[in-house]
């Protein structure tokens, strides 16, 4: 953006007297910016919710197998965890229910990306130091993405109404509320922690360690009581989201809660805004490795994605273990509830029923860890897009050797972290390590696969190469969803992670796993091919 586009009457950050001036310049441009991803993830929201009650409604035809199906449900603790408590047998509330949680998480992953794509993401990448050299406020970047990030959380607010519009206007009112508020009050967070760190990837990574760790309050408080009242789901925002309670009489005073934290976070950060330098952060940089330790490609691209792995795997450790330990707790829920049992075997396979589960968890974790790989493939797209590449490749580095580097560390450390999801899962659940550790590695070439695909469109097109988020997370809606929705095989085909073997229990077919790999190396190959021959970001 050009100085020449931002007001012409206000006055330099450094005069201190107008903070806010050019907000409304960057709030118009970040929109720009934004006008196709926004409304896709809205979209994708809204069409989650929408698509929920024609299959409930299919699964559960009647008041009676409705009431049946939510007794069954809210006394178990293993899909307390992952859902939450069922508060009411009416349609909406088992909408509610089924693809709150899910519908939450993601909105509040839509605010993290936004707001540290319009803070920290143009610090980094020294276009804010361009646009604040003009009349521009000291203040006047964070609010104006905040405000984008009002936008979007009012859209999904509207749109989540809209969808449940027909099972009550109440109870689609306060769910599109709860998930806006949610969305709201992780942007807020999300300002915080680019004010903090030091670079937009470490900014994101603790906006998805504070998401990860309100799941894993909520998901142990509704495991323990079956009403949403524990005091761990009261820690985390998304307890709060289910407690408003749509369709099961609404609490409209929790929304008093997120008002308040937002507000709170959204001062803090303002204030954090006014007393650092442009570039800084409070938690400092740790200086740098002896000389000789990052002597090639690979050693920098280590040091340079340790952490991110580190942290990954501590937030998968518990997880797993979480989920073994609620395993045994599905089969005593599905056996007298056909319509719940389908829905799982359909995720996990035809197995037994603990064996269908933990089957299904570790495809969750597998796309949890697809998740990883695109985020350590994109870095590479920072690294070029921060102006760092070049001049490490003025030295005597080529190209492929730079990327390798990276690109081991985006399929070697899905290893590791799939490792410790069956280490997690035979801890939590007792069962014998070498099944639970075939499963969840089965997952790998579906993990390749889409880490392929993402370095692939990045060496292809590098201004779109954040659609490998987009198309990692059409996988994972695919596979969570879609099993509910019994959707068309051609379209859960669309998925890798449709064609690896569903474990333990089944018996295998190895046959889809080496076309998987196959698939992966070919897409790679052509994404290195091409990052040979291209220019870089200017």
């Amino acid at each position: 953006m050009s100085a020449a586009a931002l007001p012409a009457t206000a006055r330099p950050a450094g005069g201190g007297r107008r903070p806010y001036a050019g907000t409304g310049a960057l709030y118009r441009l970040a929109l720009r910016r934004d006008r196709v991803l926004i409304p896709l993830w809205v979209l994708g929201i809204g069409g989650l919710l929408a698509a929920g009650p024609p299959g409930l409604a299919a699964l559960y035809s009647t008041a009676a197998e409705r009431a049946q199906a939510a007794a069954g449900m809210s006394g178990n603790s293993s899909l307390r965890a992952l859902y939450g408590p069922v508060l009411d047998d009416s349609l909406g509330a088992l909408v509610v229910w089924r693809y709150g949680v899910v519908a939450a998480v993601l909105t509040a992953v839509m605010s993290l990306l936004l707001v540290v794509r319009h803070t920290r993401d143009e610090e980094e990448s020294g276009r804010q130091e361009m646009v604040s050299s003009a009349m521009v406020g000291r203040r006047a970047p964070l609010t104006a993405a905040l405000l984008t990030a009002v936008t979007a959380n009012l859209a999904v607010a509207l749109v989540a109404t809209a969808a449940l519009g027909g099972e009550g206007p109440r109870g689609a009112l306060a769910h599109g509320l709860a998930l806006g508020a949610t969305g709201l009050l992780f942007a807020a967070a999300a300002a915080t922690a680019a004010q903090l760190t030091e670079s937009a990837r470490l900014a994101r990574g603790l906006g998805a360690a504070l998401l990860g760790a309100a799941f894993v309050l909520r998901a142990a408080g509704d495991a323990a009581r079956d009403d949403g009242s524990s005091p761990l789901t009261w820690l985390s925002p998304l307890g709060w989201a289910q407690n408003i309670r749509p369709f099961a009489g609404e609490r409209w005073w929790v929304l008093a809660l997120f008002a308040a934290a937002t507000l709170a976070l959204a001062a803090l950060a303002h204030t954090l805004a006014a007393r650092r330098d442009l570039g800084a952060s409070f938690l400092a940089a740790r200086p740098g490795a002896p000389e000789g330790r990052l002597g090639t490609p690979g050693a920098l691209a280590w040091r340079l994605q340790r952490g991110t792995l580190l942290g990954w795997t501590l937030a998968f450790a518990p997880a797993a273990v979480l989920f073994g330990s609620l395993a045994d707790g599905a089969g005593a829920l599905l056996e007298d509830d056909d319509s719940t049992r389908e829905i799982l075997i359909r995720l996990g396979g035809e197995q037994a029923i603990t064996d269908a589960f933990l089957a299904a968890m570790t495809g969750v974790l597998g796309i949890l860890a697809a998740l990883y790989a695109v985020a350590a493939v994109l870095r590479l797209h920072t690294e070029e897009t921060a102006h760092r590449a070049e001049p490490l490749l003025a030295h005597p580095v080529g190209r492929l050797r730079w990327a390798a580097g990276h690109l081991l560390i985006a399929f070697a450390g899905p290893a590791v972290l799939l490792t410790t999801a069956a280490l997690g899962l035979a801890l939590g659940h007792g069962r014998d390590l070498p099944a639970l550790l075939l499963g969840c590695l089965a997952q790998l070439p579906a993990v390749w696969t889409l880490g392929a695909v993402a370095f692939t469109l990045y060496a292809f097109l590098p201004r779109a190469a954040p659609a490998g988020w987009a198309i990692a997370t059409l996988c994972l809606l695919i596979g969570w969803v879609g099993p509910v929705l019994d959707l068309p095989a051609v379209v859960m085909d669309l998925s890798p992670f449709t064609h690896v073997p569903k474990l333990p229990g089944a018996d295998p077919n190895w046959a889809p796993v080496a076309v998987l790999v196959l698939v992966a190396a070919a897409v790679l190959a052509a994404g290195l091919a091409r990052l040979r021959r291209r220019d870089l970001l200017t």
